[in-house]
């Protein structure tokens, strides 16, 4: 634990108080009138010295969160582990407000517990140390505009260092997550992990299965819409995290794969394709697919092993069998591994299980009609065209990008018949006269 700070001033660094945001500086400013210390912390900081505009801008402080509260009327607490208050905004912005925390027993010399509770408030430089990685764990105050680097940061980020903070190996043991952390963070800003954290992080990669299912899930889709999502896979594959993440692909990385491809060739492509899509929705304003769709694309390298998916040409009761199939292999494996959804794995298996149907008719000028009328249709052809992407290099159309709408955002017309309706029960009527109050008589 360092006794003394570095402190960087104002002319060795370039965070100015004009690039953060109006409603952090204010959090900020109260907090400090009411006698409270305040610092912007973390990420925010971090890409503030890079140059980079940050996501967002949270606020560590002495003040006690029934304090904070006292202060903000427009807020509430939140956390389990450790009680966050939110400042609300208008545009739904929100700054997250938390007190710094102290290194609990646990943290350094304690037990070897996976997420040991920690909800004892500390001193600046506790928290800094109990942070994951150097760069997330400076301090910038705006009465003298200085940096409070407690952990050797501000030289990490000079030289484009990833460090895990402490000791690495008891540091991931005690939160395995901090493992993807300090690959996403190495990939986001092409930093190199040190040595000693990467040793401890290949070392130590199997601890990622003791974590909640749930935790995984959230930290693996913030890589794939991160927009470099094919250098975190290489990155991961190399340390091994990625089986780890998927273990249906458990020696399965050199498996034959269409394309002349193995099984980590195409899941590369996969997720360079899913890169570029992504940045062309958000550079377009377009809407980027949902959770499922990506999954679903990342599973097509697990049913061609498992299930022969691109060769078989099924419809009727053969095609009703795969789904089902499909299906019980998911609930069995990456439903429980990143505890999805009964819903989630529907659409992931709805997608696999017609894909195959438009691969084989890919050679012909139209689809099949009754593949067509289906309300999941556009989304499985835009699947298709992220597969053809992959495996052939053939560009999603943009047509088909950016005209094809989640399934959740697509609202479907009702056709209800008046014969399904039961009798005497009242329907809303249209245009014509005679009706009371909306209904028909």
């Amino acid at each position: 634990m360092s006794a003394e700070p570095t402190i960087i001033q104002p002319s060795d660094h370039p965070i100015r108080p004009d690039l953060i945001d109006d409603e952090a500086l204010f959090v900020m400013r109260k907090l400090n009138q009411a006698g409270f210390s305040s610092y912007l912390v973390g990420g925010g900081v971090r890409d503030l010295y890079l140059g980079k505009t940050p996501k967002d801008f949270d606020i560590s402080t002495d003040a006690r969160p029934g304090q904070v509260r006292r202060l903000f009327s427009n807020s509430r607490t939140i956390g389990r582990r450790f009680r966050l208050v939110q400042v609300f905004f208008k545009n739904r912005k929100t700054i997250e407000v938390s007190t710094l925390r102290s290194l609990s027993e646990y943290d350094l010399d304690g037990p070897e517990a996976i997420l040991a509770p920690n909800n004892t408030f500390g001193t600046l430089d506790e928290d800094a140390q109990r942070r994951d990685l150097t760069i997330n764990a400076l301090f910038y105050e705006i009465e003298n505009h200085t940096i409070i680097d407690h952990v050797g940061g501000v030289d990490d980020l000079d030289r484009g260092m990833i460090r895990l903070i402490g000791v690495p190996a008891k540091r991931i043991t005690h939160d395995p997550v901090r493992m993807l952390r300090a690959i996403r963070h190495s990939v986001r800003n092409n930093f190199t992990v040190e040595a000693a954290s990467w040793s401890a992080i290949c070392e130590h990669r199997h601890l990622l299965s003791l974590c909640p299912p749930s935790r995984l899930r959230d930290e693996l889709l913030k890589d794939v819409y991160s927009g470099v999502s094919a250098q975190w896979f290489d990155m991961s594959v190399e340390a091994e995290l990625f089986t780890s993440l998927f273990p249906v692909y458990e020696g399965q990385m050199s498996a034959p794969m269409p394309g002349n491809m193995s099984c980590r060739d195409l899941l590369q492509r996969s997720f360079a394709a899913i890169d570029r899509l992504n940045l062309l929705a958000v550079a377009s304003g377009s809407h980027r697919q949902p959770d499922y769709f990506h999954l679903a694309f990342l599973l097509i390298p697990w049913a061609i092993a498992n299930f022969n998916l691109v060769d078989v040409n099924l419809k009727g009761p053969q095609l009703y069998q795969l789904a089902k199939n499909l299906r019980e292999g998911i609930n069995e494996t990456v439903g429980i591994q990143l505890n999805l959804r009964r819903s989630t794995r529907q659409e992931i298996t709805t997608l696999l299980a017609h894909l195959p149907v438009l691969i084989h008719n890919r050679q012909r000028k139209s689809w099949p009609k009754w593949l067509k009328r289906k309300s999941y249709f556009n989304t499985c052809r835009l699947l298709f065209c992220y597969y053809r992407e992959a495996v052939d290099g053939i560009p999603v159309p943009d047509s088909s990008f950016t005209d094809t709408l989640p399934q959740e955002e697509r609202q479907a017309p009702s056709r209800r018949s008046r014969k399904s309706r039961k009798k005497g029960r009242p329907a809303f009527s249209g245009n014509r006269r005679g009706g009371v109050f909306g209904f028909k008589r």
